[in-house]
């Protein structure tokens, strides 16, 4: 299948456009990368306290960050998580600490930070944010079925029923006390009713990554990336030559280069998932350049007399039908992807759609400019060297005849 037949488009004559849009993109990628976002690093890079907080309605995220600044938290990042309909937030604290006290103090900071202020709330506790220990502790305490020296053992098997009745049948959210009707004793629903109140939000999970984990990560996700590269050139040097080696890298490393100032442009977080997507589509601009440079070398032994550049672009040519067909195929699968596959893989899409279109544009519009530049300076280098030799050889001629003279 071909969607383009005998196209005849000078690429090489338009290098000097090509070479204008990768530098206005690299450029402004490098300078929000120095200057301006810097690298904006996910949590497993950096390090931090990441709270997953679900609501019983849609959040409103302004409302949540103006909370979380009520309650003294600085620029913490917020953003939707999962599905629009699970209603959940993701919270990044960024607090560096690994103790299984860094766990419950964000975990209460969120709940007190989120917390309406209510007079008839004061002294009660949050029936959605309290677990199976402290109902129990408290029925224990409050002993409302007067069980006496049964109490304990029946107590723990009722709170650990509310809990799992809560989570599992109602989301982790009860609306009120009055929900647990059916499922436990009417007279422990009047007593948590006298000491609880729902609140309409629950702090489902608390994650830490400690900074020397992060550490880690960074310096292993940069040597992935480099040793992917190196791999490439030496493959492509043994394959073809040196250059096509080369330039393969140099369009590759263009392509993460601007993917990644993209990514701190839009002040997006660079997570392990957008690494994966980084080295993924290093495969694919990768790919997509062999495919070119594969028929250069064909047609440079069919049309031995024709210059490098002609050749270059009737390969280009060659080989454009099928570069669109398969990039356009794959730009319209990850798009969907970024479209409709929720925030959890918005960076990783998001990183596909961008290396995608600039991987496809580099095989042409810098990989194979590099390629004619390169084997026209060497061409311009020897016939330098044989003029001087030439020039040489005729002065020592000259010189000769002045001595007989």
């Amino acid at each position: 299948m071909e969607l383009f037949r005998n196209t005849n488009i000078d690429f090489l004559g338009k290098k000097w456009y090509f070479l204008a849009f990768s530098l206005i993109f690299s450029v402004a990628g490098l300078l929000s990368i120095f200057f301006w976002h810097g690298i904006p690093l996910g949590v497993e890079f950096r390090g931090g306290t990441l709270v997953y907080v679900k609501f019983s309605q849609t959040p409103n995220l302004d409302h949540v960050r103006q909370a979380m600044d009520r309650a003294g938290l600085k620029n913490p990042r917020i953003q939707s998580f999962g599905p629009v309909s699970d209603n959940e937030v993701l919270i990044d604290l960024g607090l560096q600490e690994t103790s299984e006290a860094a766990l419950d103090r964000g975990k209460t900071t969120i709940i007190q930070a989120l917390q309406t202020q209510n007079p008839a709330n004061e002294g009660k506790q949050d029936l959605n944010n309290s677990g199976a220990a402290t109902l129990e502790q408290y029925l224990l305490q409050k002993d409302p079925m007067h069980l006496g020296t049964d109490a304990a053992a029946q107590y723990h098997a009722l709170a650990q029923t509310i809990e799992d009745f809560r989570n599992k049948q109602r989301g982790g959210i009860l609306a009120s006390a009055d929900d647990l009707r059916g499922v436990v004793p009417a007279e422990v629903i009047s007593s948590l009713q006298e000491g609880f109140y729902a609140s309409d939000f629950v702090v489902r999970n608390v994650e830490i990554v400690g900074p020397q984990v992060g550490g880690q990560l960074r310096h292993q996700a940069l040597m992935a990336t480099l040793y992917s590269l190196a791999g490439m050139l030496v493959y492509l040097w043994f394959r073809f030559e040196l250059i096509y080696g080369v330039g393969a890298v140099v369009a590759c490393f263009h392509d993460t280069i601007i993917t990644i100032g993209f990514f701190s442009l839009l002040n997006k977080e660079i997570s392990l998932t957008v690494i994966a997507a980084i080295l993924t589509l290093i495969g694919y601009s990768m790919n997509d350049t062999i495919v070119v440079f594969d028929r250069i070398r064909e047609n440079i032994k069919l049309l031995r007399r024709e210059p490098l550049a002609d050749i270059v672009n009737k390969s280009i040519n060659q080989t454009l039908s099928r570069t669109i067909l398969t990039s356009g195929l794959t730009f319209l699968t990850v798009l969907s992807l970024y479209l409709f596959g929720g925030e959890v893989l918005r960076g990783f899409s998001l990183a596909l759609v961008i290396g995608i279109l600039i991987g496809t544009y580099s095989s042409i519009a810098v990989a194979a400019p590099m390629l004619v530049a390169y084997q026209d300076w060497r061409a311009r280098r020897a016939g330098e060297a044989v003029a001087r030799s030439v020039s040489s050889a005729r002065n020592k001629g000259r010189e000769k005849v002045k001595v007989k003279a």
